[in-house]
């Protein structure tokens, strides 16, 4: 027999349909709720289905309401928490975060220490000035790249402080998208060079320190820069590999940006060339430069407003060749160049804060208070690269491998290599 719906007899009488010769007028029942065919993680989807399965059993409109609400946490969140979200008229009621149940993030965050800015009215100005960063929004922004971490980048393994996060959201002038880029570079270069990131700690990089091949001045420049030291003369080859000193200039730098007033202002490098041989700069070939370039540029939350570099032997011009290529257009246009003419870095470079090596009136350069300072820190990066490793399922085809978009004065056979930058196993 034929229904008025137009369904069949064992249907409708299942389903309590009216017949079609019936005296009492047909009328629709309440929808049931659709189900669907993709299985939800973490079984924090089905807890929600289950939920509002019930409330449609029961009829009236408040499935539909359970169904909107617990799909818009659903996509705000990008997993977990749905039923969470929930109230009303169900046996699966919970109270929402707002009340009292914490997301997965704030469960990350919980005994992290609260920021507090330390940068005075002068520096605020400027950041907002150079930085677009707005002081009313500061920690929104901060959320709002947490979320995109947690959300594209759940297996990263990345800090999620505040503090660390605005690292990267200064250095690229609060741009979600390429702070965000930047990050994921930052990890993807501890990965693909182990030589230099495995087992990173100032006390395992103590030689190169006494060396005196990288330090940093006592005094900033007018500017509020520090000013970073290097003499690749004070390097001996046959002492140890070219990446120690690759790892002494990370670790001064992972240093100098923990400052708040280091992440507005950025840095001066400083590079004394003076007696560098063509034996000692043949250490230094396009794979090693490709990779330090790299990370300066699109793997590293630091601003580098000035590169000085003074009694440049005429082999510097071939090692500038071989770096050249891999420089933004904006990098190179800070690179200076002085030979010996000092009144030339003095016009980038203040006297008042250059040692006596360099012209200047600020005393002989000493290298062990600096050396100090960081090996004192050896309990902090311990804890701080603790944070940052990699899982071993996060597979890097994942991670992004160039800072900006504007990558056009590369030409394309430098274009191909790029990913070797990040990615060398």
């Amino acid at each position: 027999m034929q229904h008025s719906c137009g369904h069949p007899s064992s249907y409708c009488t299942k389903n309590g349909h009216a017949a079609l010769n019936a005296s009492t007028p047909y009328t629709v029942p309440a929808p049931r709720l659709p189900l669907r065919s993709r299985a939800p993680p973490a079984g924090c989807m089905a807890a929600q289905l289950r939920c509002v399965r019930s409330a449609a059993g029961r009829g009236g409109a408040s499935w539909r309401l359970l169904w909107f609400r617990g799909a818009a946490a659903w996509r705000r969140r990008g997993r977990s928490d749905c039923c969470h979200m929930m109230s009303g008229d169900s046996d699966c009621t919970r109270t929402s975060p707002s009340a009292g149940s914490p997301s997965d993030t704030e469960l990350l965050l919980l005994g992290r220490p609260k920021y507090v800015c330390s940068l005075s009215p002068d520096l605020v100005t400027k950041a907002r000035e150079e930085l677009q960063e707005k002081p009313e929004w500061r920690l929104r922004d901060v959320q709002a790249l947490r979320d995109m971490v947690c959300k594209e980048y759940p297996s990263l393994g990345t800090c999620l402080d505040d503090a660390f996060l605005l690292r990267f959201l200064r250095a690229r002038k609060f741009d979600y998208d390429r702070a965000l880029q930047l990050l994921v570079n930052y990890h993807s270069c501890r990965r693909s060079w182990p030589e230099v990131f495995n087992n990173l700690k100032p006390s395992a990089i103590k030689p190169v320190l006494e060396s005196g091949f990288v330090t940093v001045l006592p005094h900033r420049d007018p500017e509020g820069r520090h000013v970073v030291c290097i003499r690749p003369d004070r390097w001996t080859p046959s002492n140890y590999p070219i990446t120690e000193n690759i790892r002494a200039i990370y670790l001064t730098l992972e240093k100098l940006i923990q400052s708040e007033e280091t992440q507005v202002n950025g840095i001066v490098i400083l590079a004394d060339y003076k007696g560098v041989s063509l034996s000692k700069a043949s250490h230094f070939g396009p794979f090693v430069a490709k990779k330090v370039i790299g990370i300066l540029q699109d793997g590293f939350p630091i601003r580098i407003k000035a590169v000085n570099i003074i009694n440049e032997p005429r082999i510097f011009k071939g090692i500038f060749a071989i770096i050249k290529p891999f420089l933004k257009e904006k990098i190179a246009n800070r690179f200076f160049l002085h030979g010996s003419d000092l009144n030339s870095l003095h016009q980038n470079i203040p006297p008042v804060i250059l040692p006596e090596e360099y012209g200047g009136t600020a005393g002989k350069l000493d290298i062990s208070a600096w050396n100090e300072l960081l090996l004192a820190s050896e309990e902090d990066f311990l804890h701080d690269f603790s944070q940052l490793v990699l899982p071993c399922d996060s597979s890097p085809h994942d991670m992004l491998v160039s800072g900006d978009a504007d990558e056009k004065q590369c030409d394309d056979s430098l274009r191909g290599m790029k990913p070797q930058l990040y990615y060398c196993y």
